[in-house]
């Protein structure tokens, strides 16, 4: 009986290693990091019975705000660990896996030795229980993503796209999103408490995420570099903040900090990438048009972080000969490619 269970758990070894080496995890597991406490005032009776659904809250307690955090340590890790946000209407998922069933950029990124912690912000994926008062409704919106994060003008993709064009893939990929019933007030003090929690570590974000990623970097010393694909959202020095940039989903809009905050962005390294299909000048497609003044704002934030004598880059992949990408650069096609353009930056970047 042992032999037969040898040879299977062998067997299974080697089907699920396939084309791919397996990882070695030293150590993984998840937690819940920041967050709130509600307490009703009272003594709770034990005997009493309202419902399911309702309760009699007198006296009980209520802990909600926090993020959720799955994290994975390889063997032979390198000293900074990657600590990943998602943006709006996700989670962390997106940063695990790919709709067509390829290894997620997470893992990708374990293998070339760097420790993740993926996070799912309050209100969202694992963390959805929240302070907020809110009402979720259905509302049909996955055509106005399919455009928004420039898969194509549906139905149809654009030209060269580094997302698969099968049905299964798209479906997978729309079945990731997840209610967002967060007031968002907790995203930035949560990241530094995950900061207190595991030391050193860069920050990669992504779309909406991309704003908390630069408030916690500003304070939370534990912030070693950040890396922002096609962040949402910028800060700038008070009294620096560039003319809002006009376009057709509500345009873009510097956010001012104090001079002695942005310093703190001008000591460490950060790298943005922006993908493909991004137009230079305005258009009626509104995903290209909503990024075409997103990046045009991530431009003037590099620029100023460099003038005050920082070390930020805008990598705008097409520029590079890297063409097809989505607004989900981490879950395209070439991921992989992306995950060795990262792996390179980080390695000459950031002291190990």
């Amino acid at each position: 009986m042992k032999k037969i269970l040898f040879s299977v758990l062998s067997l299974l070894i080697i089907t699920i290693a396939g084309a791919q080496e397996p990882i070695g995890i030293l150590k993984q597991g998840h937690f819940s990091v920041g967050g709130t406490t509600i307490q009703r005032p009272g003594t709770y009776d034990n005997s009493k019975f309202v419902g399911w659904a309702e309760q009699e809250e007198t006296g009980q307690s209520y802990r909600a705000d926090h993020a959720f955090v799955d994290y994975q340590i390889p063997a032979g890790n390198k000293p900074l660990p990657l600590v990943y946000v998602h943006g709006y209407g996700g989670s962390g998922v997106c940063w695990q896996m790919t709709p067509d069933g390829r290894e997620g950029f997470a893992t990708l990124m374990l293998r070339r030795g760097w420790s993740s912690y993926v996070m799912d912000l309050p209100g969202r994926g694992r963390a959805g229980r929240t302070s907020a008062t809110s009402a979720i409704k259905p509302v049909a919106d996955e055509m106005f993503w399919f455009d928004i994060w420039r898969i194509g003008i549906w139905p149809d993709y654009n030209e060269g796209v580094q997302f698969p064009k099968d049905s299964v893939s798209l479906s997978q990929f729309f079945r990731e999103m997840t209610p967002d019933i967060s007031d968002h007030k907790q995203d930035v003090p949560v990241l530094g408490a995950l900061a207190k929690r595991i030391g050193d570590h860069i920050l990669v974000t992504h779309s909406a995420g991309g704003f908390p990623g630069w408030m916690s970097a500003m304070l939370n010393p534990e912030v070693k570099a950040v890396v922002s694909y096609e962040p949402g959202g910028f800060v700038f020095p008070e009294g620096e903040v560039p003319e809002p940039i006009d376009g057709r989903t509500g345009g873009a809009a510097g956010i001012p900090v104090s001079p002695e905050q942005f310093k703190r962005l001008t000591e460490i390294p950060i790298v943005l990438y922006f993908g493909d299909y991004i137009p230079e000048t305005p258009t009626k497609n509104l995903g290209d048009e909503n990024w075409r003044v997103r990046l045009q704002m991530a431009r003037k934030f590099v620029e100023t972080v460099n003038r005050h004598g920082g070390n930020a880059t805008l990598v705008e992949l097409p520029k590079i000969g890297i063409y097809g990408n989505t607004h989900f650069l981490m879950q395209d096609l070439n991921n992989d490619e992306l995950a060795e353009l990262l792996d390179e930056w980080l390695s000459k970047q950031v002291s190990q």
